[in-house]
């Protein structure tokens, strides 16, 4: 018995030096990482209010003030020189921190979605009287996008060594374009490398695209009569929507398969004894190629125009948003998943488990195991491929310097982005957890990149040969317009 006693113990010694060792061995770089995750957990409460007060907050796309300001009051007392109210829109800004080569960017979002207003309860409790809510947890995305930053900011200040650490304001992603208006304007012309990440249900961060997308309102005017007593006098601006729609939906057998079309009446009239005068159609168009995507629009005008004339009525269109799709680096994407291995994934306590249960009970055929959120997923190579459905106009970002990003479990695993569910887990512990595993490894890849110059050459080569080289011209797909900051309203 004493001879097993003493072997477990002199077992235990060894482990205990060899631990000592691979520490004392561990490469600066390495120490440094490490300090940056041991900082975050430090703050870990800190962010989770802040992010927690813009969940609350749930403010639209380009009425984001509150939220805004509260995380350039943030960056301020850090130490970041703010300049507020950027590329022609209130609740943009970019803040920065240092001096010379590299320059990193890190991008951040806080706008809410219309008609999802949801308690951090897992069963669905609408919230009365307000407008939105936090479906795609960008008041996640905005703090963990800050955290990093100021991570970045301390290691700058305490080495001394020279580099320029960015953090991007960029509001109304969900449709308003935000961004684009960003890159038109050149705001990221001097940027070597650009980051983010956005709330998930899964640990990944794989080198995958996105879909182009281009949206506008589509407004029909006719001529109002009584609907019984003299109809033949009326021109129904309705008509025109619902002629539009019928052909558009005719369409899509003879467009390609990847395409996304959808819609939404915003206006169809005030009564139905009154013929409508005036009708609003809401679209999106997506496809992986801009090319493609352009002379679908083209046919989706045309429709428009061809509504009008069948029904007697007059139409006119507003382009609100136009994305490109992302363009992947591998290389980038490597050591994003790399340092995400060494973060590990999200690991919940027993509350959140009967949480995540009962979330998990709401999901149908969606069901996965709540264990997965702890996992991270094996690294893909999806840069040829769309491998999500949706649009961010962090793609036009990425057509005009090196991009990555990473998305983290925010959500109950096999959740759906703007959902009630993702919502609810937006606003809790779930979703802060997942936040602060992004925070980490946006950290410490901006370490890694303000650390080795030869990774950014590797990466700059590899978008310059997929976005077509050297002549490769950007513009906006929503053109020259000003930003549409009534979108929302």
């Amino acid at each position: 018995m004493k001879k097993c006693v003493l072997l477990v113990l002199s077992m235990l010694s060894f482990a205990s030096m060899a631990q000592k060792k691979k520490a004392a061995t561990a490469s600066p770089l390495e120490a440094e990482k490490q300090a940056m995750i041991g900082n975050l957990d430090k703050r870990f409460d800190e962010y989770a209010k802040i992010s927690k007060q813009i969940w609350d907050y749930a403010e639209l796309g380009y009425m984001e003030e509150k939220s805004s300001l509260l995380l350039q009051e943030q960056l301020k007392k850090e130490g970041f020189q703010v300049q507020a109210g950027i590329a022609g829109i209130p609740t943009a800004f970019v803040a920065t921190y240092g001096a010379g080569k590299p320059v990193i960017g890190i991008l951040g979002e806080y706008d809410a979605l219309p008609g999802l207003a949801q308690e951090a309860t897992p069963e669905i409790k609408p919230i009365p009287n307000q407008k939105g809510g936090h479906g795609c947890g960008h008041n996640l995305f905005g703090t963990a996008s800050v955290a990093a930053a100021i991570e970045v900011k301390n290691w700058l200040q305490k080495s001394g060594k020279p580099g320029t650490i960015k953090i991007y304001g960029c509001p109304a992603e969900e449709g308003g374009s935000g961004k684009v208006y960003m890159v038109r304007e050149g705001y990221f012309n001097d940027v070597d490398v650009v980051l983010h990440w956005h709330p998930s249900s899964a640990n990944a961060a794989d080198a995958s695209t996105s879909l182009a997308n281009k949206n506008a309102k589509f407004r029909f005017k006719g001529i109002a009569s009584h609907a019984a007593a003299a109809p033949e006098r009326g021109r129904s601006a309705l008509d025109g929507v619902e002629s539009m729609n019928y052909m558009i939906n005719m369409m899509r057998e003879h467009i390609p398969q990847d395409t996304r079309i959808h819609y939404v009446i915003t206006k169809g009239g005030e009564a139905p004894n009154v013929v409508p005068a005036y009708a609003e159609v809401y679209y999106y168009a997506r496809h992986k190629d801009r090319a493609i995507l352009q002379s679908i629009w083209k046919r989706i005008e045309n429709a428009a125009q061809g509504a009008a004339l069948g029904t007697g009525t007059k139409v006119e269109w507003e382009v609100l948003g136009g994305v490109y799709n992302l363009l992947p680096n591998v290389t980038l994407a490597t050591l994003v998943h790399q340092n995400m291995q060494k973060v590990g994934g999200v690991m919940y306590n027993d509350e959140e488990k009967k949480f995540a249960e009962k979330i998990a009970e709401t999901l149908g055929e969606q069901k996965q195991d709540i264990n997965n959120a702890a996992k991270i997923k094996n690294f893909t190579d999806a840069s040829e491929s769309a491998t999500s459905g949706g649009s961010t106009d962090v793609g036009d970002v990425s057509w005009v310097v090196p991009t990555v990003g990473l998305g983290t479990a925010t959500w109950v695993p096999g959740s759906s982005a703007h959902s009630w569910q993702s919502t609810a887990a937006s606003g809790m512990s779930i979703g802060q957890k997942g936040m602060i595993v992004a925070a980490k490894t946006l950290a410490i890849t901006a370490l890694d990149l303000m650390n080795d110059q030869a990774t950014i050459d590797k990466a700059k080569a590899e978008w310059l040969e997929k976005r077509g080289g050297a002549d490769f011209k950007y513009e906006a797909l929503l053109g020259d317009r000003k930003p549409a900051l009534d979108y929302r309203k």
